[in-house]
């Protein structure tokens, strides 16, 4: 039973199709594009509906935003979506305020972010430096903070 066990496997297609599926992990890749109307959300919807590996995809006409979820590369996505509507299209730089230590850092804020939202610094070395605080200067906030209950009371 064990060589034919062996050849069955080895003539069965599906476990191939497993394979690359394993390969390749299930990811979210957000993609800022602009989108003026409802005919430019479709077209955009329709650029990365059929690619392979795809399996659900969001268009958010608000925020310029498009989500795809699915096992694919996101400069694959990043790619067909530049390819097919002609547009310009960036890997979302965004992260919501609360996740950066200092949001409104000037490397940190920008005016064309959408609400409640600011630019990733922590993953831009440059910028990072300068949206982090040192322990000496979080040392000299918290000490007037009115959330330490040890701190200086000046009258």
């Amino acid at each position: 039973m064990g060589l034919l066990s062996e050849v069955y496997e080895l003539c069965d297609c599906s476990h191939s199709h497993e394979k690359l599926k394993k390969n390749k992990q299930l990811q979210t890749v957000e993609i800022k594009v602009r989108m003026d109307c409802e005919g430019c959300e479709r077209i955009v919807k329709k650029s990365v509906q059929g690619m392979k590996g795809v399996t659900q995809v969001e268009v958010d006409r608000k925020l310029s935003k498009l989500t795809v979820i699915g096992y694919v590369d996101p400069n694959k996505v990043l790619y067909r979506v530049r390819h097919r509507t002609g547009k310009k299209a960036d890997l979302w730089p965004y992260v919501p305020y609360d996740v950066v230590p200092h949001p409104y850092a000037p490397e940190a804020y920008d005016k064309k972010a959408p609400p409640g939202y600011v630019r990733n610094v922590l993953e831009d070395p440059e910028a990072s430096a300068i949206a982090r605080a040192s322990s000496t200067e979080v040392k000299y906030t918290t000490a007037f903070s009115d959330d330490n209950p040890n701190a200086c009371v000046v009258l």
